[in-house]
């Protein structure tokens, strides 16, 4: 499933699912999708996102390997909220509303 944030004066945003949920539940809401964030709520979940990326602990190490097979690679919280935190600030300064589906 893939979900797309959209507001009036950014391009939308399109997250995979479980990511999506998870940024939503960080930022105080339920995680359900179709949602939205009315304008007066818009600050106060860029501020909670903003919040738990700065204090993201460090990634974890990977111990090397020489094996053939794929390792999986670890992607911050920052890289992630990071184009919806920009949605978040320019709905902000835009006094628009942020929905997602």
């Amino acid at each position: 499933m893939l979900v797309t944030f959209k507001s009036d004066n950014y391009a939308n945003i399109t997250l995979f699912g479980d990511v999506a949920k998870s940024l939503l539940k960080i930022m105080g809401h339920s995680g359900s999708v179709p949602g939205a964030f009315r304008t007066e709520d818009v600050p106060a979940a860029l501020e909670k996102l903003s919040h738990a990326v700065a204090i993201e602990s460090p990634p974890p190490t990977q111990a090397s390997s020489d094996d053939d097979e794929e390792s999986e690679q670890y992607i911050s919280l920052r890289h992630r909220a990071l184009p919806l935190i920009e949605l978040l600030e320019s709905a902000k300064n835009s006094q628009s509303n942020v929905m997602w589906e």
